[in-house]
């Protein structure tokens, strides 16, 4: 066990051998950690987490009251390999939240980025690579294998399918199932999601320029309306534009995928 002179633990908190407590840490009351566990600098946990497997927590992330991490996939498959969690710096991961270990068939690993906010009751399942600034809403649940890019929403009560790649900037309503891929920037809301449009207040409030943002609209559309599939509209469109918002879209499509995607009404 590796307790930085200068970190703070409660006496109440079980830290057990082998585990590495950084520099400026808050272990708060009735915490437990377990001995593959590394908290980096000045990481805080509030109260009554636990904190399992072999698990790495970033700089200055906050862990609020009876968050479970490092926990065992919920995989049958899964028969106690030695897999991971990695959680970047920055983040906010709120009340009962759980995130679980990666399994050997997914990769070994699951990610988490930078500055993330993962409201209360959350879940991030094995194997899921969550980007940077990504928001999590209440009670949402992303899936085992999911790749969700940086700057996504995810609304609360919604359900991510296992295997769903979601793109950068993108935003999910609210009591949404997430069954297909989402393009960058979608907008995707109902019962059984639909994309409905484009993130634009998400675009605005991050500066895009207004000439991009008449480019995704003019994208969107050839993508709603034009002729062949789907497929077959984001190639032309990567043959056509200029935008790197668009074009980032046309990589996202022919990209590599085990689903289908989400496509405008």
């Amino acid at each position: 066990m590796s307790i930085s002179p200068d970190a703070r633990v409660h006496p109440s908190a079980i830290v057990e051998d082998g585990a590495q407590i950084g520099a400026g840490c808050v272990v708060g009351p009735f915490c437990v950690i377990g001995p593959e566990v590394v908290l980096r600098e000045r990481v805080e946990l509030r109260s009554h987490v636990v904190v399992s497997g072999r698990t790495v927590i970033g700089e200055d992330t906050v862990v609020f009251s009876f968050a479970v991490l490092g926990e065992t996939p919920q995989d049958l498959k899964f028969k106690g390999e030695i897999t991971a969690l990695e959680i970047g710096k920055r983040n906010r991961i709120r009340e009962h939240v759980t995130m679980n270990l990666g399994t050997e068939g997914g990769g070994g690993v699951t990610r988490i980025g930078d500055d993330g906010l993962f409201m209360a009751g959350c879940h991030i399942a094995h194997d899921a690579i969550i980007g940077d600034r990504v928001i999590v809403v209440n009670s949402a649940a992303v899936a085992g294998h999911c790749v969700i890019e940086d700057d996504v929403i995810i609304g609360g009560l919604c359900g991510i399918h296992q295997w769903v790649r979601i793109g950068r900037g993108a935003i999910i309503g609210a009591v949404t199932m997430v069954t297909n891929d989402v393009i960058p920037y979608g907008l995707v809301q109902g019962p059984r999601g639909e994309l409905d449009g484009l993130n634009l207040v998400g675009l605005k409030r991050r500066g895009v320029a207004r000439s991009d943002i008449s480019a995704l609209r003019a994208a969107f559309r050839e993508l709603a309306q034009g002729e062949g599939t789907f497929a077959a509209r984001a190639q032309k469109l990567g043959e056509d534009t200029d935008s790197d918002y668009v074009r980032e879209i046309v990589n996202f499509v022919m990209g590599d995928t085990d689903r289908s995607f989400l496509t405008p009404r």
